[in-house]
């Protein structure tokens, strides 16, 4: 019995280890609440990136942001907008499911600061047309 109970206590901790398999962090970015991002834009230099189409960033942006859509994100599309790997990178779309497909697959390509947001459809900020 005393030799079993080492046992579970290293199956459990495996498990739990093995629990956060999959989250942002694991992806290569991290996921901030829109408040955070908001300090972010404010005091430091970071690139806002919008992976909306076109016709959703016409219609209304966050200021400064810059457009990628997440179906044209490429080695050379992301290198043109982001030519610095290191570079702090804002990654929003509409509701938050674009841009965390976007952010992991910036993280893939090597990018090292990233930050997923979320949605502007929830932004309580300012917004440009």
């Amino acid at each position: 019995m005393k030799q079993i109970v080492p046992l579970v206590l290293s199956f459990l901790l495996l498990l739990t280890g093995c629990g956060a398999a999959g989250t942002a962090g694991d992806s290569g970015y991290r996921q901030i609440s829109q408040e955070e991002a908001k300090e972010m834009m404010d005091t430091g230099e970071v690139l806002i990136l919008d992976v909306r189409e076109q016709d959703e960033y016409d219609s209304g942006h966050i200021p400064d942001a810059v457009l990628l859509p997440v179906g044209q994100i490429t080695e050379e599309s992301a290198a043109e907008v982001i030519p610095d790997k290191d570079t702090t990178v804002l990654v929003y779309c509409r509701s938050g499911n674009r841009s965390r497909t976007a952010a992991a697959a910036l993280a893939g390509l090597g990018y090292s600061n990233i930050f997923e947001f979320g949605g502007i459809s929830t932004w309580p900020y300012e917004i440009e047309p």
